[in-house]
């Protein structure tokens, strides 16, 4: 074989940094929740659609390349309004996955979840939790009995008992609060 008919291999391509910094920004959006604070969604509402838009741009294109970029664009999707933009995660999540990305596999579960709540379905895994009306504590949404903690575990979810363990947490939570006055 002569040095003339070896192709070259081509450099693996690497993350897009638009596409990191748009994951990070919704996240940051995200942060004040995880330390019991509000967030105030009449700013990063505005802010989640601006970075939907850009991602089905980027996706559009056909710049996302790695696994981290496909993980990436689909936490953003995630945090979409409408039951097509999870399904579209939950296939950016597949592709994640393909490519070595095991961060993607959570988001595959809640994607799928979130997608099948929206459309007045049983969750398969039980990532979901949401308000039955105002001024009530967070739920775990109803679960597919049928989904066992295995296949949970295959996807980095936690077993169905801790999902209910965290809805007791809020629900605490709540209430406390309540007695505090607070709403």
């Amino acid at each position: 074989m002569s040095a003339e008919s070896v192709s070259p291999v081509a450099p693996a391509p690497s993350d897009s940094e638009e596409l990191k910094r748009i994951f990070e920004e919704d996240q940051a959006d995200r942060s004040p929740a995880m330390s019991g604070q509000a967030i105030d969604w009449s700013v990063v509402g505005p802010r989640d659609e601006a970075r939907e838009v850009r991602v089905k741009e980027l996706l559009g294109q056909g710049a996302l390349h790695t696994g981290a970029d496909y993980f990436h664009a689909a936490m953003v999707l995630q945090h979409a309004p409408e039951p097509d933009d999870y399904l579209l995660c939950h296939d950016l999540c597949v592709i994640a996955i393909g490519k070595g990305e095991a961060r993607a596999k959570w988001l595959a579960a809640a994607s799928m979840d979130r997608f099948l709540v929206s459309i007045g379905r049983l969750q398969r895994f039980g990532t979901q939790f949401g308000g039955t009306r105002a001024g009530m504590p967070m739920r775990l949404r109803p679960v597919d009995p049928a989904v066992s903690d295995r296949l949970r575990q295959e996807f980095n979810v936690p077993p169905l008992a801790e999902a209910k363990k965290r809805e007791a947490k809020m629900r605490e939570q709540f209430e406390a609060k309540k007695k505090l006055g607070g709403r």
